[in-house]
């Protein structure tokens, strides 16, 4: 579903036997919570609905972050007709529908603008995702594509070029409470113990039409049951190994993602693939696991063995193109590389060095000789004077150059181990350093 509402609408009687998902899905654009940097005040979202002029764009973003609620609103606030067709389900003859109402509302006494709203349109083919090229280039209607997937690998770029697309988040822990204040506000659902809600919470992971799903399934167990109140326990019992294994707001979570990135650091692969596996089952996202996978590669690993760094982003891509389950076995692939890899954390601690070092002291002048001279009054006033081009020296270094803001006497932060590649990277910096010495 979407977002959620501040404002709680009065259900019609119509609305009764929707699910509580629809029943709860905002009326206006004021009542969404959640997505705040597309829909702020003076957010580019925002300013699209205010502008008059609806325009092409794609969603994109997880399950149950407020897509088709969002491209209601925009049929809404522009009073068009609003289309929708499922990419899972339709095709061109669906396609080819649209644009003849389209053409009926253009034409009719209204003359009312059309929005064309394709779910999940990724997994419409090249030539269907071809049939809206004409129509979006013509203005016969406005297309909103929805999407989980990355527009960059899964629609064409020549539709991808006629669209804004705009990024949603997983909504937020504060969000998701909110829409369940909202559903209790209806005052169709039991009370729900605090200890249950932080639960059902961190088991929706942003998703809030998991959560809504989730909480009508435990308003009707609870109502056959004559229940006044939703405790954790019950909710337990009822959903069973639907609930995470580990709220993910949690110390077990955390506690989890850092046995593994310690397993990895240890170099046992076994008990690294043991604990990626049990996070995996307890709902990690893998999304979350990929970051996790890349920090692991620069922090642990570094330049001991830059490959690591490429195959996690490698991972992280084949995933965000083949999903669950069959994505899982790429960054599965990368746990184990990155537990045989040779460990270095050299990097990481010369960066975190040089972020202090630059926060304990002032802003210094960037010397003359370092300064860019693009300007004839630039080379009058001695920028780049007495800068050596190091492709030109011998060895293409400069022995005896400083880089270093004058009045600074020149630190050392990087300092390779004596492992993988930083073997060959600490003999290279010896050598140079040697060239330096010299030449002073």
């Amino acid at each position: 579903m979407n977002a959620t509402t501040a404002n709680t609408p009065t259900p019609t009687p119509t609305q009764g036997h929707a699910p509580l998902a629809e029943r709860l899905r905002p009326r206006g654009l004021g009542e969404v919570v959640g997505q705040q940097h597309l829909l702020g005040e003076g957010m580019a979202l925002r300013i699209a609905f205010e502008s008059g002029q609806p325009h092409s764009c794609i969603l994109w973003g997880p399950p149950g972050t407020g897509k088709t609620t969002i491209a209601r609103l925009m049929a809404d606030a522009f009073d068009a007709q609003f289309i929708t067709i499922s990419a899972v389900l339709g095709g061109v003859k669906d396609i080819r529908e649209a644009v003849e109402q389209a053409v009926a509302a253009r034409d009719g006494l209204m003359r009312q603008r059309t929005i064309v709203f394709v779910d999940e349109v990724h997994r419409f083919n090249k030539s269907q995702q071809d049939a809206f090229l004409p129509h979006v280039e013509s203005g016969l209607f406005t297309f909103i594509g929805a999407t989980t997937e990355n527009p960059s690998f899964e629609v064409n770029s020549a539709l991808l070029s006629r669209a804004t697309v705009y990024v949603l988040q997983p909504l937020s822990e504060q969000d998701l409470k909110q829409i369940v204040a909202k559903a209790l506000a209806l005052e169709e659902i039991s009370a729900i113990e605090d200890v249950a809600i932080e639960h059902l919470v961190a088991y929706a992971d942003g998703d809030a039409r998991r959560l809504l799903n989730t909480l009508e399934t435990l308003a009707v167990a609870a109502a056959r049951e004559q229940s006044g109140e939703i405790t954790d326990a019950w909710m337990m019992k009822v959903l069973g190994q639907q609930l995470r294994r580990y709220d993910k707001g949690g110390e077990q979570f955390y506690d989890t993602i850092s046995a593994l990135h310690k397993s990895v650091r240890g170099s046992d692969p076994d008990a690294a693939l043991y604990w990626f596996v049990r996070m995996l089952d307890g709902g990690a996202d893998p999304r979350y696991l990929a970051r996790r996978l890349l920090r692991m590669a620069s922090e642990d690993i570094g330049l001991a063995d830059p490959r690591a760094l490429r195959l996690a982003l490698d991972a992280a891509e084949v995933y965000e193109r083949l999903g669950s389950p069959e994505g899982e076995l790429a960054l599965a692939e990368c746990v184990v590389y990155l537990a045989m890899a040779p460990k270095s954390n050299a990097v990481y601690k010369a960066f975190n060095e040089a972020k202090a070092f630059v926060a304990g002291g002032g802003t210094r002048a960037v010397p003359l000789h370092l300064r860019n001279a693009p300007t004839r009054l630039m080379k009058d006033l001695d920028y780049g004077r007495g800068y050596r081009y190091a492709h030109d020296e011998e060895g293409a270094f400069a022995a005896g150059a400083r880089y270093w803001p004058d009045d600074i006497e020149a630190p050392t932060f990087y300092r390779p181990v004596e492992r993988g590649l930083e073997i060959r990277i600490a003999q290279r910096l010896r050598e140079l350093r040697e060239l330096n010495n010299k030449s002073d």
